[in-house]
């Protein structure tokens, strides 16, 4: 029973569970990882990692379209389009591997197999039982679906069909306009294959800054996108080839055919047949509830990730794994995650990204704002690049000067928005990033500018 009994078991090997195993293992807990199909998880596997391998070559078949913008000549571009895919996934491949090496690395025993909850500090996979004072469960989610839009595999894609084409749809609906629907949209779109967009709420990146959002739509449609929101949409109708659907907005309503639908609808945790039933673990909504310290109702039992809830960003399980694991240890100065300072990332062309309150949200909260835009076209180097599209706007309260939130769009913006997340977290205020020096020239700099902006002090603008 000596190999059947650790100290810390994890259920799930995704961006959460392979990094709470190695934390745990670092801390000289021994410990277990139960994984039932892909080390890496989603995100590595089917997600966050090949999404941006595709959208890579995306964006490099894009910018030999304006070569001669740069005085650069290449004749003819093409996509190989059965490259791409095993670019993306041999990408996937060498991240999954190495998740393998870094657990043997740390001694973390693995598991093969689907685990289940059986009975206080014991794990079921298969035939054998695993004994641990704490389990947490690092299970994920899958993509959601409803009456009318359900996947089937061939016609009606889900991102895991998305991500491995073997012909390009000249005709594609995206149903949902989060990170998801939108990333897949923008490959897509980029690729040559008329992308139609819809969405139910009022605007597309819905939980974007609303100005940002405007932004966004305003790129995407003048890239060729047939942007459509307030929409409702179905039910899908697969036929031997294509699919037809009806889509209604604005009063009107009309039937169209596509030939490929992907629904990006959101997520489900997935909660299902891991035994939760019988402990005193709470579900709702298909998530698990925790306190901020990723525990459940279930003494020794934790939850972290896409199973514990929004918001749904690999970062995000990250972050919960070390926290959990080390107060599981006892390691002194933990502290609990804020989901205000976890920036959010949308990588499409134009990228997106954003940490903390949009302006809105800041205004129902009672704050009086302050807020600082620098656009694109002002930085010299944004123009050098040939990318003079974008934004960056920073909202502060007027009372104490507190970052309060940033928002971007424009290249490269999802590397930008790490400084203002560094400045949320140590509680920094507009008169010391005023004091901080930008190196010139550099897409940063509008960062500076943007809360310069916000107190009547930009240079450029």
């Amino acid at each position: 029973m000596a190999d059947k009994q650790f100290d810390i078991i994890v259920v799930g090997g995704g961006p959460g569970g392979y990094v709470a195993a190695i934390r745990a293992a670092q801390l000289g807990l021994n410990t277990a990882l139960i994984e039932r199909e892909h080390l890496g998880g989603i995100c590595l596997n089917w997600g966050c990692i090949p999404t941006k391998a595709l959208l890579r070559s995306a964006e490099i078949y894009r910018l030999l379209h304006h070569l001669d913008a740069y005085g650069v000549g290449a004749d003819n571009p093409r996509v190989d389009l059965a490259k791409v895919v095993k670019r993306s996934r041999g990408v996937a491949g060498q991240l999954a591997g190495g998740v393998k090496h870094l657990l043997k690395k740390n001694k973390v025993t693995i598991i093969d197999g689907s685990a289940k909850l059986a009975g206080v500090g014991k794990v079921r996979v298969g035939d054998a039982t695993y004994a641990a004072k704490h389990i947490i469960l690092a299970t994920g989610a899958r993509a959601r679906s409803f009456p009318g839009l359900v996947p089937d595999g061939k016609l009606i894609w889900t991102y895991k069909e998305a991500m491995v084409p073997t012909a390009l749809p000249k005709s594609l609906l995206v149903v949902g306009s989060g990170a998801i629907g939108i990333e897949f949209a923008s490959f897509y779109n980029a690729l040559g294959t008329s992308v139609t967009v819809a969405e139910v709420l009022d605007r597309v990146l819905p939980v974007e800054d609303e100005e940002i959002s405007a932004l966004a739509r305003k790129s995407f449609e003048k890239q060729g996108m047939r942007i459509v929101t307030g929409a409702k949409v179905g039910p899908l109708q697969a036929g031997a080839s294509s699919v037809t659907t009806t889509l209604e907005a604005g009063g009107k309503s009309e039937t169209l055919t596509f030939d490929r639908v992907i629904l990006a609808l959101g997520i489900v945790g997935n909660v299902e047949d891991i035994g939760l039933e019988a402990t005193k673990v709470r579900v709702e909504k298909t998530h698990i509830i925790t306190d901020q310290w990723c525990q459940t109702d279930e003494p020794g039992v934790y939850a972290i990730g896409d199973v514990a809830g929004a918001p749904w960003l690999a970062h995000k399980a990250s972050h919960e794994a070390v926290i959990c694991v080390e107060k599981i240890a006892g390691v002194p100065g933990v502290h609990p995650l804020d989901p205000r300072n976890i920036p959010g990332c949308t990588y499409a062309t134009p990228q997106v990204a954003s940490v903390g309150l949009t302006e809105a949200k800041a205004k129902a909260l009672g704050y009086s704002v302050r807020v600082g835009r620098f656009p694109f076209v002002g930085n010299g180097k944004a123009i050098a690049l040939g990318e003079p599209e974008g934004l960056v706007k920073t909202v502060f309260d007027a009372a104490t000067g507190e970052l309060l939130g940033a928002h971007m769009i424009g290249a490269e913006v999802t590397e930008m928005i790490q400084g203002y997340t560094v400045a949320r977290t140590l509680e920094t205020t507009e008169d010391e990033l005023m004091h901080t020096v930008f190196p010139h020239p550099t897409l940063s700099e509008m960062m500076h500018e943007s809360v310069l902006a916000a107190y009547g002090r930009a240079i450029h603008i």
